[in-house]
Formats: structure tokens, sequence, C-alpha cells
């Protein structure tokens, strides 16, 4: 009897232990429930800045006598889309995670010219960029190889990508790294971006990856049994549940603004949701900062996938 006890008590502790594991285990709660539908793609592209653009101030004002370092901003420009710089891209985040987090587009061009080193009066380059290729952790794989090789520094404007066109648009960035095609398309539409040498158009679009719909594990809304990503979106809007939105012209706040039905009439504008304020919450804030908000709201959110994997594999935690 004591020897069965003693296996008892054994067994109820090994079962208690292997309780606590998997409790520690779900840290994140949040998960990806909707992804891979034709509507989820998303595209980066690289521009660099034209020196003659028409610069203006935060209030719209013209601005004169802008330095860009366009020796500098070809450099990285050919680099980013160098067989090299493309192959670490499209390994990113594979053995760390489990999956890739960008993916190099088939039609992508690949430049195998001559990359100039950097000087001292064209060391430093200023680039523009969304949250979703730095949160990622992308960018810290990618530039000090850049840097180490070609001895240039690279000083990261990190932003939503419509903060991150604006920021160009005061001069105050050499290149521009987004994902919102209509975005980009009105940045050369306006004169604000110029071909590099070596390239036949302004943007040269070459990694992408996916948006992914993600919400708490109990899936209250039922999206991940929803046909598309838009009957998802449907389906939270009709029974109020949580959404939290980056809210701030990103191209990721672009791409869910498009995915709402048509008769909410949700745009970047506050009075479009003025009357969803209890479900729908306008964070006006970065990737990371958004996914760590709805996981404590246990909100659904749009978001890059390479960031939410990261976010997951840091517990949650985001820098």
């Amino acid at each position: 009897m004591k020897k069965f006890m003693s296996l008892l008590l054994a067994l109820t502790m090994v079962l208690a232990l292997g309780t606590v594991a998997f409790a520690e285990e779900l840290v994140v709660d949040t998960t990806i429930l909707k992804e891979a539908d034709n509507d989820m793609i998303n595209n980066y592209s690289v521009l660099a800045v034209n020196p003659e653009a028409p610069f203006v101030d935060a209030d719209g004002n013209a601005v004169e006598d802008v330095a860009l370092n366009t020796a500098g901003a070809d450099a990285l420009y050919q680099w980013l889309v160098s067989e090299a710089a493309l192959e670490m891209a499209g390994a990113y985040g594979v053995e760390e995670y489990g999956s890739n987090l960008f993916y190099v587009k088939d039609d992508a061009p690949v430049y195998a010219g001559e990359i100039a080193k950097a000087t001292e009066e064209t060391k430093a380059i200023r680039l523009s960029t969304t949250t979703s290729v730095n949160d990622s952790g992308l960018l810290g794989k990618l530039l000090p190889v850049f840097e180490e090789e070609y001895g240039y520094e690279v000083e990261v404007y990190s932003a939503g990508t419509g903060k991150s066109i604006n920021n160009a648009k005061m001069g105050n960035a050499d290149l521009i790294l987004v994902h919102s095609k209509s975005q980009e398309e009105a940045f050369i539409e306006a004169g604000f971006a110029r071909v590099v040498d070596g390239f036949e158009k302004e943007r040269v679009t070459f990694i992408y990856n996916y948006y992914v719909l993600c919400g708490p594990s109990a899936d209250p809304a039922g999206v991940a049994d929803a046909e598309t990503v838009k009957d998802a979106f449907a389906a939270i809007a009709e029974g109020k549940f949580q959404f939290v939105s980056r809210g701030d012209a990103s191209g990721t706040h672009t791409k869910e603004i498009s995915l709402w039905p048509e008769d909410l009439g949700i745009t970047a504008e506050a009075e479009s949701f003025a009357d969803y304020t209890e479900w729908y919450v306008s964070a006006n804030t970065g990737m990371g900062a958004c996914l760590v908000m709805a996981e404590e709201l246990g909100a659904y959110i749009l978001t890059d996938k390479a960031t939410f994997l990261t976010f997951v594999a840091n517990d949650g935690v985001m820098g």
C-alpha cells in the first residue's frame, strides 16, 4: 500500500510539473487565425529620394537647401537587391523561428554591378522605413553586414509607412523602405523619388511576406472558420469584438482599412469610426506596441507575419 501511495504521489507531481511547464509555454495567447488569403500579400519596396524634390516642412511650407547623400543611398539601394542581401533576407528567421519571415519576389531584380564604398563625405546614410522590417529584426540582420563590408553607417528612422514617407518629404531621409503601393506611387508622382543607376524605375519591389489576422486563441468571432479574410473582418464588426488598429497611416493600416465591409465606412479619419469605439481601438503606434496591446485586451489585430513571429518568440515583449 505504501509503495502504491508513493507511485501515486510521484505521478501527481509529474502531472503537476507538466501542467506548470505547459502553462509557462503559453506566454502569448494571441495566435494566427487567418493567413495565406490572396488579399494578404505584403510587398516591400525601396525608393531613393530625389534631391530636386519639392521638400516641405511639417506645416507644408517649402524647405530649401536640403542635402541628401545620394551616393550612400545608391550603395544601400543596390546592396539590398544584391544576391548576397536577397539570400540573407530570404533565409532570415527560418533557423530561429522555424518559418520564413520574408520571401524574395520571383521577379525581383538582382544587382550585380559595383557598389561604391563609403568616404568621409558619404558615410552617413539616413533610411526611413516601416516598423515591420525593424521590429521583425530584419534590418538588425542585414545592415551590420552592409556597414562592415562597405564602411557606411545607416541611421534608421522607423515608423509607419505614412510617417516614414512624410519624413522623406521633409528631406530627412536619403532612401525609404516601405510597404504601401498606393503611397509609394503617390510619392513618385509628386517628384520625390529618382531612378538609381542600374535600374529602370524608381520603385523596386524585392521582398514580401504576408499579413495575418490574429486574435485570442478562443476566437469568439469565429474568424478561423470564415471563408475569406474579408468575411472574417465582417464577423468581427458584426459581433463588435475588440480590434486593435495601427491607426497611423502605415502600410498595415492601409491594408486593414481595405478589408472592412464598405458599408461600415471605416477610413483613416477618426470620424469614420467614431460610432465603433467600444470595439475599434485606433492605437496610432507601431506594430510591436499594437501586438502588446492586442494581447492585453484579448483583441483581434492585423499584422505582418514577420513581426508576429518575432513577438511570439520574444514571449510577447517588444523593445
